[in-house]
């Protein structure tokens, strides 16, 4: 099997690029079936297996294949060739923002990500619960096997030990975070501003946990799922705020309401535009609003930054507020490589150690077999009534010679450039011990 990574993330690609190549919840299971079809090709006998991670910040390709046959980058190829065709881009276009990484690259990259030593925010936790979804998603669309499974139970073991050893987390701060950060820089204190969380996603209800924490004015929900937007909202009402809830289709006639609005759906399209800004900003006789677009695809159109006392800020943007503390961190990043190296050495021991199973499942088929033999034998013996002891040793010698006959003749056999390993090998299995 032939392990390969691709894609593109924040280090690599501007945000148009990575909210091009995006892979919608919605749309992932379909894409998982596509791109293993894709990849098998014409080879029934070949299943590929395969998972797409696909965040803010990043959307990657983990694909294991057995592909010895053919030229050394084809994987390689036929992946990027499923992306381009997938999402109808040039491939001339996104070939300069893309990286891969094969066999043992392919594993130290991928405990990389799930350790938050790839992301935007060093240490983060969230992309760790990111990727678990992502093997979940795979695993119930049967696209993952004998190869990727252990890959990432290894993942998530390791993400684990540099979570508990090192202090790589330490003083991080999240996405949530930095948007609190950004409304207080236009704002000051937040206690007479009105928030508005469009969407009701695990990175909304993070961000919505920060600014409950500065006691705003009000607090509202707005999500194509009222009974969801619902829940939400009651959560921080029973901390003692006010709420709101509204449905998305109401977003026009009450965004001026709010000074700071934060989106994240999963829309392929923006939900929010240039005219609907403008209008808001007319109704709010100019006072200042700020956007905070955490949505890859974008749900803000980028143009609204052009505007006067429109403030927007995309996940790139908030780059510079979360890498405040980052040295902290970094000094962890020599520690946790180490974890990272020792996991990638044991993931591969696991995969060699694995491929013995046949060999020893032959070996004790074998020694069944002349066991069964030469016991049959010792039986229809003793029923003829021979001396029991003269019968089992006969069967223990007939047994050994039988064992010894096939190292025996491959040791007469071997080559003489092949005779010395074979007799430090047979030396090794028959010394005394």
């Amino acid at each position: 099997m032939q392990l390969l990574n691709l894609g593109v993330n924040h280090h690599t690609a501007p945000i148009d690029i990575r909210e091009s190549v995006a892979i919608s919840p919605a749309d992932l299971q379909d894409s998982l079936l596509d791109l293993r079809n894709y990849l098998k090709g014409s080879h029934s006998e070949l299943m590929p297996e395969v998972a797409i991670l696909s965040t803010c910040n990043r959307m990657e390709i983990y694909c294991a294949a057995n592909d010895v046959s053919n030229p050394a980058h084809h994987l390689e190829e036929r992946a990027f060739d499923w992306l381009t065709s997938q999402k109808r881009l040039q491939g001339d276009a996104l070939k300069p923002y893309i990286y891969s990484a094969k066999e043992t690259d392919a594993v130290k990259h991928v405990f990389r990500v799930s350790c938050g030593m790839d992301s935007m925010v060093l240490g983060e936790t969230q992309i760790l619960g990111q990727m678990k979804k992502a093997v979940e998603f795979a695993d119930q669309a049967g696209t993952l096997g004998t190869y990727l499974k252990p890959l990432f139970n290894k993942t998530f073991s390791v993400a684990k030990a540099v979570r508990a050893t090192t202090d790589i987390g330490t003083h991080s701060v999240s996405m949530a975070g930095a948007s609190v950060r950004l409304a207080e820089r236009i704002f000051g204190d937040l206690k007479d501003s009105k928030i508005l969380f469009i969407g009701a996603g695990e990175m909304i209800q993070l961000c919505a946990s920060h600014f409950a924490g500065r006691k705003p004015k009000q607090i509202a929900i707005s999500n194509r799922t009222v009974d969801r937007g619902d829940e939400m909202a009651k959560v921080f009402a029973e901390k003692g705020l006010q709420t709101d809830s509204f449905p998305l289709q109401s977003l026009p006639t009450r965004l001026h309401d709010f000074d700071v609005i934060v989106s994240c759906t999963a829309s392929s399209l923006p939900i929010i535009g240039m005219g609907m800004i403008k209008t808001a900003l007319k109704a709010r006789n100019s006072r200042p609003i700020v956007l905070i677009d955490l949505a890859v695809p974008r749900d803000i159109e980028p143009e609204v930054r052009s505007l006067k006392d429109a403030y927007l800020y995309s996940v790139d943007d908030l780059g510079s507020v979360v890498n405040e503390g980052r040295n902290i961190r970094e000094l962890s990043m020599a520690d946790a490589e180490t974890i990272i190296d020792k996991g990638v050495g044991e993931f591969f021991q696991t995969l060699q150690k694995r491929t013995l199973v046949p060999i020893i499942q032959s070996l004790q088929n074998t020694a069944e077999r002349l066991k069964e033999i030469e016991l049959e034998k010792a039986v229809r013996r003793i029923k003829r009534g021979e001396d029991p002891v003269k019968v089992l040793s006969i069967m223990a010698e007939a047994l050994a010679n039988k064992f010894m006959h096939a190292p025996i003749n491959a040791l007469q056999k071997s080559p003489n450039n092949e005779i010395e390993d074979f007799k430090r090998i047979l030396s090794s299995i028959y010394s005394p011990k």
